[in-house]
């Protein structure tokens, strides 16, 4: 039997009872668990031994986005080999240190090399990490039309749309309910500003994770029965200087970094 590396595949195998001995819901979730690494194909209750014997070692384990995104750094490092970073100094709104190149992300210094290795004085995680690489790699440089536009409106590729909602607006929303603190946090770690916008909100705050891909984050502040409202908006040009799925995963490793600094907070 050949080698089993998605739920569907899994699943068609399943006795399709959902019987939920298992322990989750449904034959197919327990699939999708199967591919993740967190069941094992012997607590199916209805599956023969022979049936587990023939499957072991089939079902190939799914990386998890952190291991995805270490997979995709070896590559980036081998294209910033043939940047010229003298020359990409104005199109990235960065700066050049002996031979290294320098990118204010959230107004912390972000230095990396020609083998695309990363110094800073602030926490580094892969989600920020690969971004930047793209970011230096194949950023068009263009200026900002200062347009501000929600996340959707950026790229046809609706499929990130959910992603983004579900890891990292609903999320950035729940911190913020729950430290309403954190917005000042945002100012004076992380060099944001507030600002005046069109936008229905209590706190417009502009933050700059890289030069030319500054975020606007619109928060509404709950009032009786009325629950509060956050809002993301980039600027038009986003995707011209981030590729939509770097925006994203740039996104959720600020978050990642927020929620580290709430917790210390506790």
């Amino acid at each position: 039997m050949a080698k089993l590396d998605n739920p569907i595949e899994i699943y068609k195998i399943l006795p399709k009872t959902n019987c939920k001995q298992c322990g989750v819901v449904t034959c197919l979730a327990f699939a999708a668990d199967l591919i993740k690494g967190q069941k094992r194909l012997n607590q199916c209750p209805h599956l023969d031994k022979n049936i587990l014997e023939e499957l072991e070692g089939k079902i190939i384990k799914q990386a998890t986005p952190e291991e995805q995104l270490m997979q995709a750094l070896e590559p980036l490092k081998s294209e910033i080999v043939n940047i010229d970073f003298a020359a990409s100094v104005q199109r990235l709104g960065a700066k050049l240190s002996s031979d290294k190149l320098t990118v204010k992300c959230l107004g912390k210094n972000f230095t990396v090399d020609s083998e695309g290795n990363i110094i800073s004085d602030c926490h580094i995680n892969v989600w920020v990490t690969v971004p930047l690489l793209n970011y230096i790699i194949y950023s068009a440089g263009n200026d900002l039309s200062s347009k501000w536009v929600p996340f959707r409106e950026l790229s046809n590729e609706t499929v990130w749309n959910s992603f983004f909602e579900q890891r990292f607006e609903k999320p950035l929303k729940q911190l913020i309910d729950t430290h309403p603190d954190f917005i000042e946090d945002l100012i004076v770690i992380f060099s944001g500003k507030y600002t005046e916008t069109s936008f229905s909100s209590d706190i417009s705050l502009v933050l700059y994770p890289l030069p030319k891909v500054p975020i606007l984050i619109c928060y509404k502040k709950p009032e009786e029965d009325l629950e509060s409202k956050l809002n993301v908006f980039f600027d038009a040009t986003a995707e011209d200087n981030l590729k939509i799925d770097s925006i994203y995963r740039l996104c959720v490793g600020l978050l990642v970094m927020f929620q580290k600094i709430t917790s210390t907070h506790i």
